[in-house]
């Protein structure tokens, strides 16, 4: 009878201790946006007249010490997409389907210059918050 009484002691005390770590777990895993500010501001085109873009971005980070390492290199990320940005045409942002084709280039070159900096790309996504064209 002592035995029974002291295992369901035992895993009374343990369930607390499995719930929190299942909980840090959890949070762990979840994913940590951070945003490029300010947002990345000037022009782009080629065709004698120069056009402005104004794009909020954020970057998808899988854990805290990836975001510290981001944080690190953000000027090179920052100028990485300024010569993306500034490298564009009306027919490169103006559809849906050109914007999305920009991010996914911009996530592609940021990625590339993580592993190129750290060994691994890093930031799992590039979204953009807000993208304006002029």
């Amino acid at each position: 009878m002592k035995h029974i009484i002291f295992l369901c002691l035992a895993l009374g005390l343990a369930f607390p201790a499995l719930a929190e770590k299942a909980e840090a777990e959890g949070e762990a895993l979840k994913p940590i946006y951070y945003a490029l500010v300010p947002a990345l501001v000037g022009n782009y085109g080629s065709n004698g007249k120069l056009k402005y873009y104004k794009a909020d971005v954020a970057l998808r980070i899988g854990s805290p010490a990836a975001e510290e390492r981001v944080k690190h290199h953000e000027p090179l990320i920052r100028n990485q997409l300024v010569m993306l940005f500034s490298q564009q045409s009306d027919a490169t942002l103006g559809s849906v389907e050109a914007k999305e084709a920009l991010r996914q280039e911009a996530l592609r070159q940021v990625q590339a210059v993580l592993s190129q900096e750290e060994g691994q790309p890093l930031v799992d996504d590039l979204l953009f918050n807000n993208l304006i064209i002029q």
